[in-house]
């Protein structure tokens, strides 16, 4: 079997076809072209369509290659370069139109599932990953994700602006000595990287992994007596420090005369350093793990061995540990949340037909059911406006944007009025996706009326219906249930205003 990828990075294009070797990923054929779309899109914030044509022309070369190994399990995938061009839809249509090739743009937890996921097979004979507290970083020329793992869960992932490219272009700017040169670019980077330890004080991480695809094979040329015996290796701090020491009192071209190293390597290697260094900050431990792999590497092997996604593995379950994780840090009521996410869902099952559901909905639902009061975090008063922009603003693993808003404004409309014509998230969505922000809104207002104590006092719920189609929740509860009954009156409304149908409640008292 034969899977292959197409990589459209910051710096260069790539092809790898690789077959399945055992458990391995064996390389069949490696190609790479250079295509510098990085270089205009971080300074000029757009691809050129010079830049577009040679993209185009690259990728119908690597489509005879395809078509002489026989391969038709391909994948093309673009990062942060394409990710963040204002014309990428240009860029994206133009190669469709011109070599048949729909791209994926992979966001920053994209990425980090690919690299999390193709780690724990990699690893799993030699290193326990889900058994561990990981801080995962993956560094490319445009960006450096990092993803939190608790035992195999992610806790959150995050992109900074802050590859070896763009720090190339970032000490070209500045006017100095190259000593307060690679000063300034250590400060640059320390700032961009301890927003997250300082947003998250609490992390507790066993281990750092650093995934690394060109530079680590070039620590031997700096530091000759560093061997190691595998692709998977410690790096011990005082290894990384001088490693950093020898490498910053050189320019780029004394370190690729001294060092044997490519010149596009050795004008990006002290940034890799750098950055290696601050990444020791973030625990007690004299080491990190290095391991030399890629994301196309992580792709293929996703290609070829379709990993088994089980249940403490899936998306679902990814999320809620994301979930879980913002709740904990913006200081919510879990408790209450985790209840009212467990009512949601059962209302959906119960209404699913009726409001014309489909099971991809269930996942929007649950999200906003966690994060609907995070907006309490900024203030109690109108914290539903609050959740709304925060939630906008996250990066959710594996969701888009637009998925993002859609949760944003289900969150939203937990609580008060309906939507607003100057309500310009909800009004961006398509009117499908209008109506669907209200169905799950309904449900979700249902929900969190059941427990406007906090209290979690209903035990269990049943869902009746009449010949009608009006619906009876069954609430069984041994509690005073008087505040969740008044607030469940207020609450209801616009679930029959969507259904047409009554909706009322009957407690039972719990045996």
């Amino acid at each position: 079997m034969r899977a292959a990828v197409i990589d459209i990075g910051s710096s260069s294009i790539k092809l790898l076809i690789a077959e399945s070797h055992g458990e391995d990923v064996k390389i069949i054929e490696s190609l790479k072209n250079v295509i510098p779309l990085g270089k205009h899109v971080f300074l000029k914030g757009r691809i050129p369509q010079t830049i577009i044509n040679q993209t185009a022309a690259v990728l119908q070369k690597y489509k005879e290659t395809l078509k002489e190994y026989d391969v038709e399990n391909v994948m093309v995938i673009a990062t942060t370069a394409v990710r963040e061009s204002r014309n990428q839809d240009i860029f994206l249509d133009t190669v469709l139109r011109k070599t048949g090739f729909k791209i994926d743009v992979l966001n920053a937890g994209d990425v980090v599932y690919y690299i999390d996921y193709f780690l724990s097979h990699k690893l799993k004979k030699t290193y326990p990953v889900d058994k561990k507290n990981l801080l995962i970083a993956e560094l490319g020329a445009g960006s450096l994700d990092i993803s939190v793992m608790e035992k195999g869960l992610t806790l959150m992932n995050i992109g900074f602006p802050i590859g070896t490219l763009r720090l190339s272009q970032f000490m070209e700017t500045l006017d100095g000595s190259l000593q307060e040169v690679h000063e300034a670019t250590e400060e640059y980077i320390e700032n961009e990287i301890f927003f997250l330890k300082k947003n998250n004080a609490n992390l507790n991480i066993d281990d750092i992994i650093l995934i690394d695809e060109n530079y680590s094979v070039f620590i031997q040329n700096v530091l000759p007596n560093k061997r190691r015996e595998s692709d998977f290796f410690k790096f011990k701090a005082g290894e990384a420090q001088e490693l950093l020491t020898r490498l910053r009192q050189m320019n780029v071209e004394e370190i690729a005369n001294t060092y044997s190293v490519p010149t596009d390597i050795a004008s990006t290697i002290t940034g890799f350093a750098i950055i290696l260094n601050t990444l020791f900050k973030f625990n007690k431990n004299e080491d990190v793990y290095i391991l030399e792999a890629s994301l196309s590497e992580a792709i293929l092997a996703h290609l070829l061995f379709k990993f088994d996604m089980t249940e403490g593995d899936n998306k679902l379950s990814q999320l809620v540990s994301v979930a879980h994780f913002l709740c904990r840090k913006y200081g919510m009521d879990l408790n209450h949340l985790k209840h009212v996410a467990s009512l949601t869902e059962q209302l959906f099952d119960a209404f699913k037909d009726i409001l014309g559901l489909e099971e991809k909905d269930r996942l929007y639902l649950l999200l906003a059911s966690y994060l609907h009061d995070i907006g309490m975090f900024v203030n109690n008063r109108s914290h539903h406006k609050h959740s709304e922009y925060i939630i906008s603003s996250l990066n959710l693993f594996r969701l888009t944007e637009h998925e993002i808003n859609i949760i944003a404004c289900i969150a939203r409309y937990h609580r008060r009025s309906a939507p607003l014509k100057t309500h310009l998230l909800y009004n961006a969505l398509a009117s499908q996706e209008q109506i669907l922000v209200q169905k799950l809104s309904a449900l979700l207002r249902i929900a969190n009326s059941l427990d406007r104590s906090h209290k979690q006092k209903v035990k269990k719920i049943e869902v009746k219906f009449n010949a009608a189609g009006d619906a009876t929740i069954v609430a069984h509860t041994h509690e005073n249930f008087l505040l969740e009954k008044e607030n469940f009156l207020e609450k209801k409304e616009l679930f029959e205003e969507i259904t047409g149908n009554k909706l009322t409640l009957t407690v039972r008292t719990q045996d």
